[in-house]
Order: C-alpha cells, then sequence, then structure tokens
C-alpha cells in the first residue's frame, strides 16, 4: 500500500474541491493514484448529483463577460436550489468560468457548452456542473445563455447588485470603447428595469398573431363601439402604436429621460446610424 501524505491529499483537495476525508478515501482505495482518486471523486460527485436531479431550482445567479475591445460578450444563468449556495466562492467560480467559456469559444448550444473543458481542471463543463451538484448536495444547471459578437460595434452588459437579474446588448456604433461600454451598461440597465419589459428588438419580431390578438382585444372596448368606423381606425391606429412603444426596445421611452425614445438615445450617445442589433434580458425566480 503506498504511502498516502497530507500533501497528495491537499492537492486532491484543491483539484476537485471534494472533502478532505472523501481525498483521503479516495487515495486510499487507489494505493495513491492521484488520476485514479480524481476519476473516483469525479463518479461520487456525480453520482450524488444525479440523486437530487428531480429537485427544483429556484434560486441562482448571473454571471457576464465582455472581452477587452468590447467586441464579444456573453451572458449565462445557472440555478440551484438555496441561495446559500448561488452566492458560495465556487458557484461565482463556476458562473465566471461559464461566461468567459461561451464568449471565447462560442458553443453553439448547451450540449457543445457542456463538452468544453475547464481551463484550469480539464473536466468537461457539463461534469463540472454536476460535480459540484454532488459536493453541495443540491441539483443545478446551466439554465440559458447568450453571446454577441459584433465587429463593427461593441457588446456592453449590467448584471444586478443580487446576481439574479441583467442584461447583453448588441449595438453597431462608431464610438470609441469607453463611450461605447459606458452607454451600453446604462442601455442595459434600462433593459432590466423597464416596464413593460421589452420582448423584441423591432416591429417585426413581434408574432402577428400576437398583434392581431391586441386589435381584437382593442376594438371591443367600450369607447370605440358606436363610433365610425374611420374614427375607430385613427383611435385604433394611436392605441396600437401605444402597443409597440411598450415592447418594442428601440421604441421605448428612455429611462433617463423620457422625451427621448431608446433609438434616439443610443444614437445621441454613440452617433447617427449606431442601431441595436440584439438584446438578452435574464431573471432568476421573481
Amino acid at each position: 500500500m503506498a504511502e498516502i501524505t497530507a500533501k497528495m491529499v491537499n492537492d486532491l483537495r484543491e483539484r476537485s474541491g471534494a472533502p478532505m476525508m472523501d481525498c483521503k478515501r479516495a487515495l486510499s482505495a487507489t494505493n495513491g493514484n492521484v488520476e485514479a482518486a480524481f476519476d473516483e471523486l469525479r463518479k461520487a460527485g456525480l453520482k450524488n448529483a444525479e440523486k437530487k436531479s428531480s429537485n427544483e431550482m429556484g434560486e441562482g445567479r448571473l454571471a457576464a463577460y465582455v472581452a477587452p475591445g468590447g467586441r464579444v460578450g456573453a451572458m449565462v444563468a445557472v440555478t440551484c436550489q438555496t441561495d446559500f449556495v448561488a452566492k458560495g466562492d465556487e458557484f461565482q467560480a463556476l458562473l465566471a468560468e461559464l461566461a468567459k467559456q461561451i464568449a471565447e469559444k462560442n458553443p453553439a448550444d448547451a450540449e457543445a457548452l457542456g463538452a468544453l473543458k475547464h481551463s484550469k481542471t480539464g473536466v468537461a463543463l457539463s461534469e463540472t456542473v454536476k460535480l459540484l451538484a454532488g459536493k453541495t448536495g443540491e441539483n443545478m444547471a446551466v439554465a440559458k445563455f447568450q453571446r454577441y459578437e459584433n465587429a463593427a460595434g461593441r457588446v456592453g452588459c449590467y448584471v444586478h447588485h443580487d446576481g439574479k437579474k441583467g442584461a447583453l446588448v448588441n449595438v453597431t456604433n462608431g464610438a470609441d470603447e469607453a463611450a461605447a461600454t459606458d452607454f451600453l451598461k446604462k442601455l442595459s440597465m434600462h433593459v432590466v428595469s423597464a416596464m413593460p419589459v421589452p420582448v423584441a428588438n423591432s416591429r417585426t419580431e413581434i408574432a402577428q398573431s400576437e398583434v392581431d390578438r391586441e386589435r381584437a382585444v382593442l376594438l371591443e372596448l367600450p369607447d370605440l363601439k358606436g363610433k365610425p368606423a374611420e374614427l375607430q381606425e385613427k383611435i385604433l391606429k394611436g392605441r396600437m402604436e401605444k402597443f409597440f412603444a411598450e415592447r418594442v426596445l428601440s421604441e421605448q421611452a428612455w429611462m433617463l429621460d423620457d422625451k427621448l425614445t431608446v433609438q434616439k438615445a443610443v444614437e445621441a450617445a454613440l452617433g447617427k446610424g449606431a442601431k441595436i442589433e440584439g438584446f438578452a434580458r435574464f431573471q432568476i425566480g421573481k
């Protein structure tokens, strides 16, 4: 039987994040083979995570990463079961790793993200998530992620202080990095705080069925009934304009000056012709 030293145990603990006694038992079971012990801990972690797979996940946190230069950025949401785990250092480190990997590697979907290797441990990210789930005794999962890249503009972000609300924006513009970074943070804050929440980047992104449904509802309002058809259509047009202005980001009233639309605020800050190419709003819980 190979000697199991304190250093071996500590090194394995640092690498795996598993409790000290679990590391010692794994090393003993594998006769001091560090790689085999690490695999044993991974298997144990995966097994524990699978036992929790049916538990609900109402907590979690967001993380964002924008690469130097501001041309590429990503945001990710990871859910778990308790706030205690969500605000822990290991959970936060996992979030940061995922956000950076999404920005740099551009995975096509959740499966592709899970197949990427952790930059420090070399373990697949899907297994990394399950290992932490096993260690904490909580179910957790990557809930969603978004990545933007814009060679002709900048990507910006904002994550609220509670770590549960955030937004990522993609705007084509010719402004310098500092000016763009400052404004895009404000734009992201608008996306997070706006009421109603913006649901589209342009009118064409709103389903025609939703537009038709709104028109049908407005036509049935008592103050329209009995009015001449021409007047009805005029009133209806005005109300549909309000409908779009509440839902389309570029048409919303700017949070810092409600005399401006978001689009006008974008052009005032970043130059004429600046255009919002996309946005994503994340929120965990209510």
